[in-house]
């Protein structure tokens, strides 16, 4: 017991410093909070070049180069925004998320490729608006008949859309099935001279690190837009419903409605990331888009603290760098994450920066339970 007590208080302790620190910094005036957020940002996009030790991967015995680590883990963050708007927000458990992701991904690579069934190649820039349209339009039509099931039930089914988008990528001639689709089109734009890689395309196999800056100018709209969305009738609409369904539909919050609109969200942002993904490796098949880089997806929403985007960010990095970083233990890296994540969730389950509502609804419900407990 006396190891349980010191656990919970360093719990407690640890919520305190989190709650200390957000306090510290919403006190600090406007413009200071800008300038903290404006260097933030460019240090993130000097990132790459800065040779930082423990940091980059490019020393690893068979490690990624460094630049190809972070563009893959932006574009990942991306995916948990998105994420996180149905599950933190609108509190929907999807487990096949990975299907939007896929779908933008083949969207990209069909309408791109020459090598796919359609006669016009489109451009890059043409190709992304259509990537998100068509995974918003899939996301309504998954939603539509599924919504009006909750938890485990909406868990099961969209786990099921997940292996449906996979099975159809393996038997489709519009994928190319196992084939995959190749020459799938970047962003337009060449180095410019007097650069190492002057005249080459500049989002090419060369060099990830257009890809990693290009994918930080998306993250930071998105995250405005969905931080103006969650201060809205709309962000509070979906919290409502995430707390109590019956109760805000008694209130007159239309609940199928929002979350319709959490799910067509949501699946615009994977979309957009799977585009995004699809362009940077010029090459798909079915093997990417596997079950378990979905459930990896909600383990970094979880991890990091749902309903949270700066906790949602640090969970997918923590979740996604960690086991590239310590490659050189490859053999037990899946093991000790895994007996991480176990550890972290056993002792802090409301994630790593839970968001403030969050935080103090399970801590609602565990004082509920004690109360339970003590009049039993």
């Amino acid at each position: 017991m006396k190891v349980v007590d010191k656990l919970r208080a360093a719990d407690e302790r640890r919520v305190q410093f989190n709650q200390g620190i957000r306090g510290r910094w919403a006190s600090l005036p406007k413009p200071a909070r800008i300038a903290g957020a404006v260097a933030g940002i460019v240090l993130l996009f000097a990132l790459p070049n800065l040779n930082i030790p423990f940091i980059r991967t490019d020393s690893i015995a068979g490690g990624t180069s460094f630049g190809f680590v972070l563009s893959s883990i932006a574009i990942y963050v991306l995916v948990a925004i998105g994420l996180n708007v149905v599950i933190g927000l609108a509190g929907l458990l999807d487990l096949g998320y990975i299907g939007f992701y896929a779908v933008g991904a083949y969207t990209v690579a069909i309408f791109g490729s020459p090598n796919s069934i359609v006669a016009t190649e489109y451009p890059w820039l043409v190709c992304i608006p259509i990537a998100i349209a068509l995974t918003m339009v899939s996301g309504v039509i998954l939603g539509t008949p599924t919504l009006r099931l909750r938890g485990d039930y909406l868990a099961i089914v969209t786990l099921g859309f997940g292996e449906i988008i996979r099975i159809i990528a393996v038997n489709s001639a519009v994928t190319n099935g196992q084939r995959g689709i190749a020459a799938i089109p970047g962003p337009p734009g060449t180095w410019p001279a007097g650069s190492e890689f002057e005249g080459t395309p500049l989002f090419g196999p060369v060099d990830a690190r257009p890809y990693y800056w290009l994918t930080l100018v998306l993250i930071v709209a998105v995250v405005l837009g969905v931080r103006q969305l969650e201060r809205s009738r709309v962000g509070r609409s979906w919290l409502a419903v995430r707390e109590d369904e019956d109760a805000a539909s008694l209130m007159g919050v239309q609940a199928f409605k929002f979350k319709l609109w959490a799910f067509a969200i949501g699946a615009a942002i994977g979309g957009l990331s799977g585009a995004l993904f699809a362009s940077r490796q010029a090459y798909i098949n079915s093997n990417s888009f596997n079950l378990l880089l979905s459930v990896m997806f909600v383990a970094a929403v979880v991890l990091g603290g749902q309903g949270n985007m700066f906790g949602v960010t640090i969970g997918t990095v923590l979740a996604f760098y960690l086991p590239e970083r310590f490659r050189e233990f490859q053999e037990h890296r899946d093991l000790v994450f895994g007996l991480a994540l176990i550890v972290i969730m056993v002792l802090r389950p409301q994630g790593l920066f839970p968001s403030r509502r969050r935080a103090k609804e399970l801590a609602d419900r565990k004082q509920e339970a004690k109360e339970a407990m003590a009049g039993g």
